[in-house]
C-alpha cells in the first residue's frame, strides 16, 4: 500500500507551478486538492531589471534565488538581445532553479547544499571581496543575501523580477474546503513564506485542527511560527521531495 494512501493534501504552490509537487504526492497515493496560495505577476516595472541586464558584462556574479525569477530573466536577456555572458559566474538556490538555469544553456558555478539564503552566503562569502553582484528576487524577499555580502566586500545590485499576490478565489475555495468534514484535508504544504502569509490571511479564524502543516524548510517553518502556527512536518532536504518524503514519514509515524 502506498504511504499517502487515502490522504488528502493541499497544495498552495502557485497554479503554472503546482504540478510537480503534485505529481509526487499522488505517485505515494494521496489524493491532492490544489489551490493556489499566490500567483506570480509581473514587476510593476522592468525598468531596474533591464538596466541590470544591459550591464551584465560589468558583473562578476549572478545570483539567481528560484525558478521564477530564473525565467523572466532570460526573457529580458532575449528580449533586449543581451547575450554577453562570459566571464560571469552564477550561484542558484535549489536543484529546480539549477536545472531551469542550465536549460538556458548556462552553467551554474555554486549550488549550496541547504537551499536557504544563508546557504548562499556561505558559499560566496570568501568569493565575492571587491565584485560585483547581481541579485536578481522577488519584490519582497529576506535581506540576508545582500546584506551579509556586502558585510563581505561586494558590492550588491538586487533587482526586482516579479511579484507575488494572492490569487482571486481562492480565499473563498479555502474557507469552503476547510469548513467541509468530508473534503477538510489532512495536510497542508508551504513551499515558501509567502505561501504561508496569503494562507493566513485567507483561512481567518478558522481552526486548523487535526490538519497537519507541512513546510519545505526552516525559514518557511518559522514564518509559520510567526503567524502563530507550528510546523508539525518539516522537509529534511529543502527540495519537493524533501517534501513529500517528510509527509510520508510523518503518516507513517501516525498509522
Amino acid at each position: 500500500m502506498k504511504s499517502l494512501a487515502g490522504k488528502r493534501i493541499l497544495v498552495g504552490r502557485a497554479a503554472k507551478q503546482a504540478g510537480a509537487l503534485s505529481e509526487l504526492l499522488r505517485e505515494q497515493g494521496a489524493t491532492v486538492i490544489e489551490i493556489p496560495f499566490i500567483e506570480i505577476k509581473p514587476p510593476r516595472s522592468y525598468r531596474l531589471l533591464d538596466e541590470a541586464v544591459r550591464k551584465l558584462p560589468l558583473y562578476d556574479w549572478l545570483i539567481l534565488t528560484s525558478v521564477n525569477g530564473v525565467e523572466v530573466f532570460f526573457s529580458r536577456l532575449q528580449r533586449l538581445k543581451s547575450a554577453n555572458l562570459s566571464g560571469l559566474r552564477v550561484a542558484a538556490i535549489g536543484p529546480a532553479t539549477r536545472a531551469e538555469i542550465e536549460r538556458h544553456g548556462l552553467r551554474v558555478d555554486v549550488m549550496p547544499q541547504e537551499y536557504v539564503a544563508e546557504s548562499v552566503v556561505r558559499a560566496l562569502r570568501s568569493k565575492v571581496k571587491g565584485k560585483r553582484v547581481l541579485l536578481v528576487r522577488a519584490s519582497v524577499a529576506r535581506d540576508v543575501i545582500p546584506r551579509e555580502l556586502r558585510k563581505a566586500g561586494a558590492r550588491v545590485d538586487v533587482v526586482e523580477a516579479y511579484r507575488t499576490e494572492l490569487p482571486r478565489g481562492s480565499t473563498t475555495k479555502t474557507r469552503k474546503l476547510l469548513r467541509g468534514r468530508k473534503r477538510r484535508p489532512d495536510a497542508i504544504t508551504f513551499t515558501s513564506s509567502s505561501t504561508v502569509k496569503n494562507f493566513v490571511k485567507m483561512a481567518g479564524a478558522i481552526s486548523l485542527d487535526g490538519v497537519l502543516l507541512a513546510s519545505i524548510g526552516p525559514v518557511t517553518s518559522a514564518t509559520l511560527r510567526e503567524c502563530g502556527l507550528k510546523a508539525d512536518v518539516e522537509a529534511r532536504e529543502y527540495s519537493m521531495q524533501g517534501l513529500v518524503d517528510s509527509l510520508r514519514k510523518a503518516f507513517t509515524r501516525r498509522a
